[in-house]
């Protein structure tokens, strides 16, 4: 009896499901711009306040047409990219020590909790009136923002490593980078990738805060423009970019837990 073929890997993305979840999406987005356009037309509100979708849309070509828009987006990008290194690799390395220091959790933990309470907008004109307006006060903004989220999830999950399991790497004279490499990093990824999603879309609002404060290239710069020339629509249109390059970087952390974290499989593997 003939076998059927295996399904090559690239339908794998025409699952029912996910063409389900795109249906749904594509029907909100339509909603939502169908209310938005309706509240245009029943308010009878000036462009320079409440711009309707078409000329949003109009806007777009013309930042697109001009450069502009992938310009400034670029440098935002660059930021983000940037900033969000700097913040993970500096919060997994103290969320390590943290983790398995509790003396030094002692000495800078409530130091490092404090510093939470002081808002964003409040740190960042002194990084830029300190390092300028040039990238790399925006690039500290975002490495601080991304820095808490990663740190805490970083040490929570080094410590949710099960003692019988760091007994029997004992047992078996595990040095202490390969205890490391083949226990602690596969059992605090989980949590580790989930505050890089949370930290992921905080570095864009780290990004934009930098530039809004002081700035002549970025997103941000290009909402203060519109916002000076009273361009709602270029308003709209950075907002919108700066969505997008959230859920973009969302999305790819999001790809990299399916690829990182497909030994765990699924519920459904084990039925």
């Amino acid at each position: 009896m003939a076998t059927l073929a295996k399904p090559f890997p690239w339908m794998k993305m025409f699952r029912p499901r996910w063409l389900a979840q795109g249906v749904w999406t594509l029907f909100s987005l339509l909603l939502a711009v169908g209310v938005w356009e309706g509240i245009v037309r029943l308010t009878h509100l000036p462009p320079f306040i409440l711009p309707s979708p078409g000329q949003v849309g109009r806007r777009l070509g013309l930042a697109i047409a001009d450069g502009s828009l992938a310009r400034h987006t670029l440098a935002t990008l660059q930021e983000v990219g940037i900033g969000l290194l700097l913040g993970v690799v500096l919060a997994t390395f103290l969320g390590y020590l943290l983790a398995r220091s509790p003396v030094l959790e002692r000495l800078i933990g409530p130091y490092l909790v404090a510093s939470q309470a002081i808002p964003t907008v409040a740190i960042a004109p002194l990084l830029v009136i300190w390092f300028g307006p040039g990238m790399l006060s925006k690039v500290l903004i975002c490495a601080l923002i991304v820095f808490f989220p990663v740190l805490v999830n970083t040490v929570v999950g080094v410590r949710a490593v099960p003692r019988d399991l760091r007994a029997l790497m004992h047992t078996l004279h595990a040095t202490r980078w390969q205890t490391l490499r083949y226990l602690e990093i596969p059992a605090a990824l989980p949590l580790f990738l989930g505050g890089l999603r949370i930290g992921a879309t905080l570095s864009v609002i780290g990004a934009v805060v930098g530039e809004l404060v002081g700035s002549n290239r970025g997103l941000g710069f290009l909402i203060n423009v519109g916002r000076g020339q009273y361009d709602t629509a270029l308003v709209f249109v950075a907002t919108f970019t700066l969505m997008t390059l959230a859920l973009a970087l969302y999305g790819l952390v999001m790809l990299a837990e399916r690829r990182f974290l497909r030994w765990q499989g699924s519920p459904r593997d084990f039925h």
